[in-house]
């Protein structure tokens, strides 16, 4: 019975497996027993296996971090790095990754110096200066290189032919300054007194014949309405001179459209009749008239109620922005600016340019007169603004 006692006493001895520290030296069957309680039948060997994370078990290990960003900064750059399987008996010497480009470099890493073997273009070699003929010396001809081939005569015909088109093309496009016409988007045109949408309303709560300024102004804190009629981006928006009852939209949908302003807020008209996207629009004073200026190189003018296209002006540039004079005895006059750096002013009446002003070094953005319309002010693609001395036709 005392044996019993003795070998149970010896057998019973179990190991905290969480504890860190022993005070005495355990056997082998001790630290490596199975850890005491039930056992699941359906665990594999993997899941048996002690964890400390989700993935496995992690142990804290020492690594310098000159040799880590090493061999890191190796296999980015050439493609290979040393194996770092700490089983592997060959650690020092077996690559993982272009384990041929290792060989090929004899394991340079990407901070030792060894120079890599670069492979030269061989060339024909001819360098007796006797022969005359013959002499290549430097230069000579690569061994792989290759002369541009000229084309067979099929496949120059097909070049020639879409060239031919290409031109084409782009001729008629430049040529053609596309056909103008307008839709009325509202039953009838004029009202019982006879007055188009040209007439001011005074039957919207707002006095806007007025000129002027009203005695408090307030940051707009919510969106009132949202006008919706364009099928690409809006490019320009102008308010109706004086009354700002109407809004003038133009689109890179290459359309004009009026919008009332106030009650029902419906769109009003549509002009039609630049084949690419309109890039600025501008009213003269009295709203009677307003130009746009267009991608296809035209800037036209039309009538704000009828809707007609009165005159048409292009110097084959693209314009990229439109002003008319402000004073009203020059209203026959206004200027654009220009892909071409020039900034140009036309006048209405005769169809001619009276005027160019060519100091800027890049495209024309912006005009605003200033100096009780005396000057104007431009922007340009060059990183500048220029003020200039308005000249008339014939200053």
């Amino acid at each position: 019975s005392t044996s019993a006692v003795c070998e149970d006493v010896e057998t019973g001895v179990h190991l905290d497996p969480a504890i860190k520290e022993v005070q005495y030296n355990p056997t082998y069957e001790t630290m490596f027993a199975p850890e005491f309680g039930p056992e699941n039948p359906f665990r594999t060997q993997q899941m048996a296996a002690p964890r400390n994370m989700l993935s496995g078990y992690a142990e804290p290990a020492h690594i310098n971090d000159f040799m880590f960003e090493q061999q890191r900064r190796t296999f980015v750059t050439y493609g290979y790095a040393l194996d770092p399987s700490i089983d592997n008996p060959e650690v020092a010497t077996k690559y993982i990754g272009s384990v041929e480009e290792a060989e090929k470099n004899q394991g340079l890493t990407v901070f030792e110096t060894g120079q890599k073997k670069i492979e030269k273009r061989k060339k024909f070699k001819e360098n007796d200066a006797s022969n005359i003929d013959g002499f290549l010396g430097p230069w000579a001809k690569y061994v792989d290189e290759k002369e541009v081939a000229k084309p067979s005569e099929e496949e120059q015909k097909e070049l020639d032919e879409i060239t031919a088109k290409r031109q084409k093309r782009g001729k008629l496009e430049d040529d053609k300054p596309g056909e103008e016409k307008t839709i009325l988007h509202v039953k009838e045109m004029y009202d019982y007194q006879g007055r188009s949408y040209l007439h001011v309303p005074q039957d919207v709560g707002v006095n806007l014949r007025s000129t002027m300024p009203p005695e408090k102004c307030y940051l707009p804190k919510k969106q009132i309405h949202v006008w919706s009629g364009h099928t690409k981006g809006v490019s320009a928006v102008r308010l109706f001179p004086l009354s700002g009852h109407m809004l003038l939209s133009c689109s890179m949908d290459c359309k004009i459209k009026l919008w009332e302003v106030y009650g029902d807020r419906r769109c009003l008209r549509t002009f039609i009749g630049h084949g690419k996207a309109v890039r600025d629009i501008c009213f003269n004073n009295a709203g009677t008239r307003f130009l746009s200026a267009a991608y296809d190189r035209y800037i036209k003018l039309w009538d704000t109620e009828t809707g007609q296209c009165i005159s048409r002006f292009t110097n084959r540039k693209v314009p990229y922005c439109v002003k008319f004079n402000p004073d009203e005895d020059k209203q026959n006059l206004f200027v654009a600016g220009m892909s071409d750096k020039k900034i140009v002013q036309w006048d209405i009446r005769s169809g001619e340019i009276v005027q160019e002003y060519d100091r800027h070094l890049g495209a024309v953005n912006t005009i605003v007169f200033v100096d009780e319309n005396r000057r104007f002010v431009s922007t340009s693609d060059d990183k500048s603004l220029r003020v200039w001395e308005c000249m008339g036709p014939s200053s």
